[in-house]
């Protein structure tokens, strides 16, 4: 492991320069600090160097110009296929135009169905933080935090459950439960009735 320590430093300089003064969604915390933490839950939840630098970098195709070659050319092909499983958009997509959000999310739980359990490890580490983080402000700011959101509450909890469901059993049991119980505070909170395909909706959004 203290072979790849040089590999964590220099993810965590490339992820700062690439993101460079982004911020959290609605707010001004510095968007590194996310990277930051979804790094250390991937440590403490039991996962190497080499992961925890793909989660350092896990947002980086997604949202900033950098392209996976240029990722898997800079860290190995461990790193950038934890990378490429942890992107959500198209490939032709970019960070100002990326299909519909449920187009992409849609697309993405497929995926995480059949994903190898390392890449699931720095997802669920990703929706843990994302989803520990929107609770906080929902305690505090109430429903107007969703607001700053791509999708209303039903589809969010339809989301977060089914993103919870489709790692079940690739992840640690106790990291997959506290995804579930994440939604289930988070339907508490909004009063969300979880949005259903086979309702009738098929609008995309």
């Amino acid at each position: 492991m203290a072979a790849d320590r040089p590999l964590l430093a220099r993810a965590l300089e490339f992820a700062a320069v690439a993101h460079g003064d982004q911020t959290r969604k609605g707010t001004t915390i510095p968007y590194v600090s996310h990277l930051l933490q979804v790094s250390g839950l991937v440590l403490e939840w039991g996962g190497d160097l080499e992961q925890a630098a793909a989660a350092l970098l896990h947002d980086v195709v997604e949202d900033t110009p950098v392209s996976l070659d240029e990722v898997t050319a800079a860290f190995g092909p461990g790193v950038g296929g934890i990378v490429a499983d942890c992107t959500d958009t198209y490939a032709d997509d970019t960070p100002g135009n990326k299909r519909p959000w449920l187009v992409r999310k849609r697309a993405y739980l497929e995926r995480l169905r059949i994903i190898q359990p390392r890449s699931a490890l720095v997802i669920a580490c990703d929706k843990l933080h994302n989803t520990s983080t929107l609770l906080v402000d929902l305690e505090l700011h109430g429903v107007a935090t969703l607001a700053r959101f791509n999708a209303p509450a039903p589809k969010q909890l339809w989301y977060f459950r089914a993103v919870a469901a489709a790692l079940e059993g690739r992840v640690p049991e106790g990291l997959q439960a506290r995804l579930s119980e994440h939604a289930e505070r988070f339907a508490a909170l909004t009063g969300a009735v979880e949005w259903r395909e086979d309702e009738g909706e098929r609008r995309e959004a």
